[in-house]
């Protein structure tokens, strides 16, 4: 099944994990420019959402479950995100799940408390990458896509057996 992750944030990385283990990801910009007012962010996420769900097609979008935030805006960005995500995919008929960030971090690096740093270094090794210190977001959503593909292959291993 085609997997996209996303790492909601002003930051938001996004990736998609296709049926062979590939992934695409990148990061997309939500911070308002200038002139602009505060709900351009979530425009210019629904148009880089549509794109990506048109081009790949995947068959569940999974995001990572943050449970609490440093700051009121950092909270409010998250809610608006996950609130168009979940929008788009009822719309579209896509199941969409949360993970959380703990669990993210203990699939990427064996630690459920992972810093930036070791999450990259750890999508580095996974995938031959070379993400610097800013592309933490990018990183992260490589690990929220793999992480669901990882859950879907046991949960498949369960059925199997049952």
């Amino acid at each position: 099944m085609i997997i996209l992750g996303i790492d909601p944030g002003t930051r938001c990385g996004w990736a998609v994990r296709h049926v062979d283990g590939r992934i695409d990801s990148g990061t997309w910009n939500l911070a308002p420019r200038r002139f602009e007012g505060g709900g351009m962010r979530f425009l210019r996420l629904r148009g880089y959402l549509a794109e990506v769900l048109d081009r790949a097609q995947p068959g569940m979008v999974v995001f990572e479950e943050v449970r609490r935030h440093l700051g009121t805006d950092a909270a409010q960005i998250y809610g608006g995100v996950i609130a168009i995500v979940q929008e788009e995919c009822e719309r579209r008929c896509i199941p969409y799940q949360g993970i959380p960030v703990g669990t993210v971090k203990r699939t990427a690096t064996g630690k459920g408390n992972a810093d930036k740093d070791a999450m990259i270094a750890a999508a580095n090794r996974q995938w031959g990458l070379h993400l610097g210190k800013k592309d933490d977001n990018e990183a992260d959503a490589r690990w929220i896509a793999e992480t669901a593909a990882i859950e879907q292959a046991i949960e498949a291993g369960r059925a199997k057996g049952a």
